[in-house]
């Protein structure tokens, strides 16, 4: 056992029986490395990442390169996930010397923390033209005993570089100057990297991209363009057919190696699943396609179903592998579905596509031809439950049980959106208490300050910037949802911790607060990566909390942050989509819905509707000037910029009143981009 076996990550704790000499990241590591004038390895990965299984067996379960590690290098393992700020810093290290990035990340660095040679995945030995690991760390080792000012060159360098890639190369400009050339130069670039068959935006490997799929539905609500609300649905309707998404429990695997969505790196991770439950979701209600909503049904149902923790919150995610293999969970072969199914196997198996060719290693990827239907027929739904239940009795990838704030306020956000959308009840309690769980346990005792994780009982690590983010969001939305007062104040109160704790003079936000561990660098996440940058959703988040309570400061940071953001995003805004989306609002503004008195039914109307820029005041009453000199009458009042349309007295009304007011929010698109009303 090494240090690494109290560490409450599993990531870490996967790694105590190595011969590795492992330190968690701290300052028990930095201060050996100091002393003994070692280099470091930091290795950085997560729990439900295949190729840091792979690498941990390979290499660092070899004793002959354990022993060179512990003898020549203070070893340091990092789980990213608990410490998104040490893998921001180290990634842009990777990219900068490589070109691109992943994990697991390997990277050697000075006592003081300055990577000098970095990688991400190596073999044991030399293999298909990469080095062997059992060769870098030699190398390394002797570079730094043997050309140390070469070493600390270098390091200077890529320091100097990871401190440019956190450097905001713009001044602010309005959003209002730059918003209509931003989205629909976005949007034109979209469609015209769509695959037009199977959906998404680029060769394999393909991603899910929720933040892509959201701005083409801005920007055919705004625009009226067909082909944005095509490439999306195109995307969304190959998504759910293929192999990516699970048609047995729900839920969407992080990425398909392929370019037609079939094998998937089976991984799921909570963040996908709440980035595509409200991408789903918001293309049923632009479209009503009775598709969009079996996706988020059967996802929240995953989701509720297999990572909520035992004493509530949700797990980060469920590992690819089981019994050493990669998806041996979700794959069958032919005599496995005929031995489940009996009589029902040609039915069945032609409504997944299992044809005489297995997708992956021999067996069977379940999945729909492209763009087809997902709902079942009686026969197939009584196999896919035949088949659910008997993969239950099959040993399960691992899942990682840390509860961190960032993807659960995210799921928060969604859940609580998917609830007032469909009038789930059950969807609603279980926000709430969701919410409940994040604000009861995931803020320390002594002063309220948010943290990053819960595991094994208590709170690790200082929140990010991304969790205040998106506990903005969850509590803003979870004020929409059930009409409680509670939760705008508690989304007040994280909303200016975080810009008191994070802003850091560029107009946006640090990835660490100004209480964290100081690093090389103070990252600042510029574009969006597997989620969205934080600034991004700060931005999006303070322009609807403010408008909800009147609170403008809010919405005063909401607006320069969105403009720091558009004017970085001028010249790629596909690299910064949801910072475009964010844009958007800050430039055309957030409609303010106040439905007053006992109306249910008007307050429905408003949530059934795909109304981005809408924030909805209803239930208890607040100080907020939204509720000012307005008597419980029943009726509705849709505003904006302090301009009050007609009060509308039935839902018919005030759909009408949301159409006006998204009808000028095209005028204004198009007047701005020089094409027609």
């Amino acid at each position: 056992m090494n240090r690494l076996a109290n560490e409450p990550s599993r990531y870490l704790r996967q790694h105590a029986d190595q011969p590795v000499d492992w330190y968690p990241w701290g300052p028990d590591a930095l201060a050996r490395a100091r002393e003994e004038d070692k280099p470091l390895f930091v290795s950085v990965g997560y729990s439900a990442c295949h190729w840091c299984h792979v690498m941990a067996h390979e290499s660092f379960d070899d004793p002959g390169i354990a022993a060179v590690l512990n003898d020549r290098f203070v070893a340091v393992k990092v789980d990213r996930e608990e410490r998104p700020d040490v893998d921001a810093v180290y990634m842009e290290a990777v990219q900068a010397m490589n070109g691109h990035g992943g994990w697991p990340m390997s990277v050697f660095a000075t006592p003081d923390g300055r990577p000098f040679f970095t990688g991400t995945y190596f073999p044991r030995s030399d293999s298909r033209g990469m080095p062997g690991f059992d060769r870098v760390v030699a190398a390394m080792a002797d570079a730094w005993s043997n050309r140390r000012a070469d070493v600390e060159a270098q390091a200077d360098e890529v320091a100097r570089a990871v401190a440019r890639g956190s450097t905001v190369p713009s001044t602010p400009i309005p959003t209002t100057a730059v918003w209509p050339a931003l989205l629909g130069r976005a949007a034109d670039e979209l469609v015209e990297r769509l695959d037009p068959r199977f959906g998404g935006f680029g060769p394999a490997p393909k991603f899910p991209q929720p933040a892509l799929i959201e701005l083409l539905l801005q920007h055919h609500r705004l625009s009226g363009d067909d082909r944005s609300l095509a490439a999306a649905t195109t995307t969304l309707a190959a998504m759910a057919a293929g192999g990516i998404y699970d048609h047995l429990a729900g839920g969407f695997a992080r990425y398909a190696t392929d370019a037609t969505w079939t094998v998937p790196h089976f991984e799921k991770m909570l963040y996908d699943q709440a980035g595509l439950v409200r991408a789903y979701l918001h293309a049923w209600q632009a479209t009503g396609d009775p598709r969009w909503l079996q996706v988020v049904e059967e996802t929240i149902g995953y989701v509720l179903g297999d990572l909520t923790l035992p004493d509530g919150g949700l797990a980060a995610a469920r590992d690819a592998d089981s019994e050493g293999e990669e998806g041996r969970f979700y794959v069958w072969s032919a005599d496995e579905l005929r031995s489940e199914l009996g009589d029902d196997y040609d039915v069945v198996a032609a409504w997944y596509q299992v044809d005489g060719t297995a997708a992956f290693e021999g067996r069977h990827v379940l999945r729909r031809p492209a763009g087809d239907v997902l709902a079942r027929p009686d026969a197939v739904e009584a196999g896919r439950r035949r088949l659910l239940a008997a993969r239950d009795r099959r040993v399960a990838p691992g899942r990682d049980d840390k509860l961190i704030t960032e993807w659960n306020a995210m799921f928060v956000g969604a859940l609580a959106e998917a609830a007032a959308a469909t009038g789930t009840t059950a969807w609603a309690q279980q926000a709430e208490s969701l919410g409940e769980v994040l604000w009861t346990r995931l803020r320390r005792a002594e002063d309220g300050r948010l943290m990053r994780t819960w595991q094994a009982g208590s709170t690790r690590h200082l929140g990010c910037a991304a969790d205040h983010a998106w506990m903005v969001d969850a509590c803003t939305r979870l004020a929409e949802l059930t009409g409680r007062a509670v939760w705008s104040e508690r989304a007040t109160t994280v909303a200016r911790e975080m810009l008191a704790r994070f802003s850091d003079g560029s107009g946006l936000l640090a990835t660490s607060g100004d209480d964290a561990d100081a690093l090389v660098v103070r990252p600042v996440e510029l574009v969006d990566g597997a989620t969205p940058s934080a600034s991004s959703v700060a931005a999006t988040a303070l322009l609807r909390l403010g408008a909800l309570t009147g609170d403008t400061d809010l919405v005063d940071a909401g607006d320069a942050i969105a403009g720091v953001l558009a004017s970085i995003a001028a010249n790629h805004p596909l690299a910064f989509a949801n910072a475009v989306v964010a844009a958007t609002l800050a430039a055309g503004g957030t409609t303010e819905v106040v439905v007053t008195g006992r109306r249910h039914d008007m307050v429905d109307r408003v949530r059934q509707r795909f109304e981005p820029a809408v924030v909805l005041a209803w239930g208890e009453r607040t100080e907020a000037p939204l509720w000012t000199e307005r008597p419980d009458d029943g009726r509705a009042y849709v505003c904006r910029h302090s301009t009050c349309l007609a009060p509308a007295i039935d839902p018919d009304e005030l759909a009408a009143r949301l159409d006006e007011q998204c009808r000028h929010d095209a005028s204004l698109l198009a007047a701005a981009s020089g094409s027609p009303a």
